[in-house]
C-alpha cells in the first residue's frame, strides 16, 4: 500500500528523534507498538491492536512515554501537535471506523454538487469576504437577499466553490427548496438535445419544467453565453420567470456583464439589476490559509514555511496552486520524502519540463483559437482584421517564449516572413509591460496549456 505523507514523516523524522530520547526498551515496548493511520485537526491518529496499550499512551500523554512523543511531534513539525491513540489493526480497520459523515462525502462523490465545498470549508480573506457575505445571505434567505447574485472574478477564485457551498447549506437547512446547479455549457447543450427531440411548438417543454420549477438556480460560467443569441433568448426568459416569482438566482462568470461580447442588453441589465460581487485574487496569507486547508484534506503534513514558499508561486490562481501542492504531495509519496523546500522544486521542475516538452505549436494554435472564439483557418490566413491578427501574434509569441523554436520555423508555421514573427514576438512582449489585461489573458492561456 503507499505510503501517506505523515507515515513517512513519522518513520523518517519523528521516530529517529524519539530513538534520541527514549530508552530502547521503552522504543521496543510501546514505540514500535503504535502505527499512524490519519491526521486529523492537527492530530495525529495512531493505531494498536491493544486497548490496554490504548489507554497506556493516552494516560501518559503529559509525561512518560506519551509525554516524549508529544515532544518529539513538536519538535520536528510546526503542524502536529498533539496526538491519539485508537483500537485497530491497521489502517484499513480504521477507516471501516468512519464516522457517518465521512461515509455520506464517499457516497455522494457521484453527485453534482461536492459535499466538501460549504462556507465552513471555505478559507475567507479580504479578497472575498464580499462574496462569502453576500452569498451567506443568500443561502439562508433564497429571493430576499440579492436576486440576482453576481459573481465575477479569474479562473480558481472560489466561484464555483461558494456556488456550491449555497446548494449545501440549502440542503442541510432547507431540504424543501428544489437546488438546481449547471454550468452554462450543461444549460446549453440540455436545451439543444431538448429542442431536437422535441417536434412542433413542444419542442423544449421538458427542458423548461427542469430549469424554470425551481427555487434556487445556480448557473457557473455564465461567460459561455457569449456571441449564442438563441440560446441567450432562453436564458433570459428562464431568468425572467425565476425573478418575477422571487425564486433566487445566482450565477458566476470570469468578468463582468459589461464585459460579456455579444450579451444582450436586457439580459446585460437583469444581471446587473442584482449585487455584482467582484471576487480578487487572494493575498499571500490567505494563499497559505487556503493550502493549509487543502493539505489538511489530503491528510499531509506540511511545514507552513514550505506552503508558504508555494504560495508565493502563484499570485492569481488558487486552483493552479492547490495543483503544485496536490504533485508535490505525489512527490513525497513516490520517493518516500517529507515535503520540504528542495522537494518542492524538484516536483514542480520535472512537472514543468515535462508538459513543456510535450507542446507542439499545434497545441498552442488551438488553445489561442479557444480561448479567442476564433478558427484555426483565420488564425492561419491572410485576414489581418484585429480580431483575427493579435490572436495570432499572441500564438507566435507564445510559440516563441514556450517552446524556443527558431523564428524560421515559426514563420513557415503561420506562412509568414521572418521579420514578421520578429515583430510579433517583440510587440505582444512590450505590451504585456503595461496592459495588465493583456497579461492576465497570456497567463491564463499559458496555464491552461500546461494543464492539458
Amino acid at each position: 500500500m503507499e505510503k501517506e505523507n505523515y507515515e513517512i514523516l513519522w518513520e523518517q523524522t519523528i521516530l529517529p528523534e524519539l530513538e534520541k530520547t527514549v530508552s530502547s526498551i521503552s522504543f521496543a515496548t510501546h514505540v514500535s507498538q503504535i502505527k499512524p493511520v490519519d491526521i486529523k485537526d492537527n492530530k495525529i491518529i495512531f493505531c494498536t491492536s491493544s486497548q490496554l496499550f490504548a489507554d497506556t499512551i493516552s494516560n501518559q500523554a503529559t509525561s512518560g512515554i506519551g509525554g516524549k512523543i508529544r515532544e518529539a511531534l513538536l519538535k520536528c513539525t510546526n503542524y502536529i501537535t498533539d496526538f491519539a491513540v485508537v483500537v485497530a489493526k491497521d489502517r484499513d480497520e480504521y477507516l471501516k471506523q468512519l464516522d457517518e459523515a465521512d461515509r455520506e462525502i464517499i457516497e455522494n462523490r457521484g453527485s453534482p454538487i461536492n459535499p466538501k465545498f460549504t462556507f465552513d470549508s471555505f478559507v475567507v480573506g479580504s479578497s472575498n469576504e464580499l462574496i462569502y457575505a453576500a452569498a451567506k445571505a443568500v443561502a439562508e434567505n433564497p429571493g430576499d437577499a440579492y436576486n440576482p447574485l453576481f459573481i465575477h472574478g479569474g479562473t480558481g477564485l472560489g466561484k464555483t466553490h461558494i456556488l456550491m457551498a449555497i446548494a449545501n447549506y440549502l440542503r442541510l437547512h432547507k431540504p424543501r427548496l428544489n437546488v438546481l446547479y449547471a454550468t452554462c455549457e450543461q444549460f446549453t447543450n440540455q436545451l439543444i438535445e431538448s429542442i431536437s427531440k422535441g417536434k412542433g411548438a413542444g419542442a423544449g417543454t421538458d427542458f423548461r419544467k427542469k430549469y424554470r420549477n425551481v427555487d434556487v438556480l445556480l448557473i457557473d460560467d455564465v461567460q459561455f453565453l457569449a456571441k449564442k443569441q438563441g440560446i441567450q433568448t432562453e436564458f433570459f426568459h428562464t431568468f425572467n420567470e425565476l425573478v418575477m416569482q422571487n425564486k433566487q438566482v445566482v450565477l458566476t462568470s470570469d468578468r463582468p456583464p459589461k464585459e460579456i461580447e455579444v450579451l444582450e442588453e436586457r439580459l446585460r441589465t437583469r444581471f446587473e439589476g442584482g449585487l455584482l460581487a467582484d471576487v480578487q485574487p487572494p493575498d499571500l496569507e490567505t494563499r497559505i490559509a487556503i493550502l493549509k486547508r487543502k493539505s489538511e484534506e489530503q491528510k499531509c503534513v506540511v511545514d507552513i514555511k514550505v506552503l508558504g514558499y508555494i504560495a508565493e508561486m502563484d499570485e492569481g490562481d488558487i486552483r493552479s496552486l492547490i495543483g503544485k501542492l496536490t504533485k508535490v504531495v505525489f512527490a513525497s509519496k513516490l520517493h518516500e520524502r517529507p515535503i520540504t523546500i528542495d522537494l518542492v522544486n524538484e516536483a514542480l521542475k520535472e512537472s514543468a519540463s515535462e508538459k513543456q516538452e510535450a507542446l507542439q505549436a499545434e497545441d498552442i494554435i488551438n488553445c489561442v483559437c479557444n480561448f479567442y472564439k476564433i478558427t484555426k483557418s483565420d488564425m492561419l490566413g491572410k485576414k489581418k482584421n484585429k480580431e483575427f491578427a493579435f490572436p495570432r501574434q499572441i500564438a507566435m509569441y507564445l510559440i516563441l517564449d514556450m517552446m524556443n523554436l527558431p523564428k524560421v520555423t515559426v514563420a513557415n508555421i503561420f506562412k509568414r516572413d521572418h521579420a514578421t514573427v520578429i515583430y510579433a514576438g517583440d510587440k505582444i512582449a512590450e505590451q504585456m509591460k503595461t496592459d495588465n489585461r493583456l497579461s492576465v489573458e497570456i497567463n491564463d492561456i499559458r496555464k491552461m496549456l500546461l494543464k492539458q
